[in-house]
């Protein structure tokens, strides 16, 4: 089954959302810039009341290497998503600092960039179609040959995932943020869509098995 992941979770009232409606991942930001910002403290306290059901994971961009354990630590991370111009080197140096999966974001414009996560050393990666949050499509057909486990994320919502999964090769997950959002809060019946929708797919690859 394809999993979903929510991410840009801020407020304890889309905790008791999460936990209704039950995506297997949740996102906390730790970018400064990012209007998803939160505290690592305030991490923890949101995680806390999270079902045990749900991984956890921590967004980063181009932090440093005891930054991000320090967040992994504070907030009990289950997994760390790397969204700036982190290396392969980084990524190594990395491991060395957390013990749980590191997922690296590659940002689609081109097939060659699909291509590029292909071959990372990350556990996960993850195409998107622009910065963290902004809800931007690419071209879902141009990562059709994508070949290992992958987070298909960038202007996904309740209307047009369905599409995504149709045109892209089959995702590991899908991520979304604003997509399920209304007042810039997740939105209770756009997650609840959002997770049906995906939930209830069925390619012609999944059905042929």
């Amino acid at each position: 089954m394809i999993k979903v992941k929510i991410c840009g979770i801020c407020h304890e009232s889309e905790i008791g959302i999460m936990n209704e409606l039950m995506p297997n991942y949740v996102g906390f930001v730790f970018i400064p810039k990012s209007r998803y910002f939160i505290a690592p403290e305030y991490a923890s306290m949101l995680r806390s009341k999270l079902q045990k059901g749900i991984k956890s994971v921590g967004v980063f961009a181009n932090e440093s290497l005891k930054n991000v354990a320090l967040c992994v630590e504070v907030a009990g991370l289950n997994m760390v998503q790397l969204h700036g111009d982190e290396t392969g080197e980084y990524i190594a140096a990395l491991r060395e600092y957390i013990r749980c999966p590191i997922m690296k974001v590659y940002k689609v414009r081109k097939p060659i960039d699909a291509e590029r996560g292909m071959y990372s050393t990350a556990d996960y990666v993850m195409l998107d179609g622009g910065n963290a949050g902004d809800g931007k499509t690419f071209d879902w057909s141009m990562i059709g040959k994508v070949r290992r486990k992958f987070f298909l994320s960038g202007g996904l919502t309740p209307e047009n995932v369905v599409s995504a999964l149709t045109v892209s090769s089959a995702p590991y997950a899908l991520n979304v943020c604003s997509g399920v959002e209304a007042n810039r809060t997740k939105d209770y019946r756009k997650v609840m869509k959002f997770i049906a929708a995906v939930r209830n797919f069925k390619s012609q690859k999944q059905i042929s098995i």
